[in-house]
């Protein structure tokens, strides 16, 4: 006599066996997701801290110098560009850790000492650099820019190491979230010891990368709005479109990150599981009998 309980029995096998390998195929993607977020961050805290190839293109902003219109070029010829005249350099870019000068026709050609909690003064670094007797105009509101600058640039590099620290800790961290049982499987103990603080956890993660990026954005956006506010003054600025790709990037692949951890502790926290197990319970009954 044929089983009428052999068929079902197989289908649920292969459906157990296919959701056995799910949990581990999540696990994989949460792992390479917070792998690629911290290579972009470790790109974003190496940018600029020497003239190699990706690295010095990889900076939050830049001035260009070389066709600035000097007050004063005391016994100069001009050579290839105002700035060079007077002592300057043609252009000036940042990164986290200190800042690169360099000419337009040979590149970079030196790098600052690499300095935490790095805070950008372009006027002090251009009067250093002036010669004997030559003088520019900056723009007026230039020492409200560096006091934002110098407050701000403290925040940014704090919590860009932060995030950094705590996004590549979730590449080992955030794959304990998927589980091969049933959401109602040990309910209250999955929510205190798992969900909850890996939502916690992933949550930090996005805040001191998301803090990090919207500090660096705002504060080099407004720099960059008062130096060229002044447009007789033929100063150029801008922002590394390369360095907000990586840590707006790395901010995206944390938010994905965060929001698949707080699906999944919703789901722990939703799910009772009171109906599946009475349905588990007649099953096995019938199986039984």
């Amino acid at each position: 006599m044929r089983n009428p309980f052999r068929g079902k029995r197989s289908s649920e096998a292969s459906k157990d066996k296919e959701s056995s390998h799910s949990p581990h195929i999540h696990r994989l993607i949460l792992s390479l997701l917070y792998l690629l977020a911290t290579i972009l961050l470790i790109l974003v805290e190496i940018g600029n801290i020497n003239s190699k190839p990706g690295i010095r293109s990889t900076y939050f902003f830049r001035i260009d110098l070389s066709n600035i219109v000097p007050q004063s070029i005391p016994n100069a010829v001009l050579v290839n560009s105002v700035a060079r005249s007077i002592g300057l350099h043609d252009f000036y870019q940042v990164g986290l850790w200190g800042f690169c000068e360099g000419y337009n026709d040979q590149g970079i050609t030196s790098c600052s000492k690499p300095k935490t909690l790095y805070a950008f003064n372009p006027v002090q670094i251009l009067l250093n650099e002036l010669l004997a007797g030559a003088t520019i105009a900056l723009p007026s509101d230039i020492n409200r820019a560096l006091h934002i600058v110098r407050v701000a640039s403290q925040w940014m590099f704090a919590c860009f190491l932060v995030g950094t620290i705590f996004t590549f800790l979730c590449i080992f961290i955030a794959p304990l979230g998927p589980s091969s049982h049933p959401h109602y499987y040990h309910r209250g103990r999955r929510i205190l010891l798992r969900s909850v603080p890996l939502s916690i956890f992933t949550f930090l993660a996005l805040f001191f990368t998301a803090a990090g990026s919207v500090v660096a954005t705002v504060m080099f956006t407004i720099f960059r709005n008062i130096i060229t506010s002044q447009s007789e003054l033929q100063i150029d600025a801008s922002l590394g479109q390369m360095m907000l790709g990586f840590m707006w990037t790395a901010v995206g692949l944390d938010l994905i990150g965060f929001l698949d951890q707080v699906g999944m502790c919703c789901g722990v926290l939703c799910c009772s599981g009171r109906r599946k197990r009475i349905k588990e319970k007649q099953v096995q009954e019938k199986r039984n009998g």
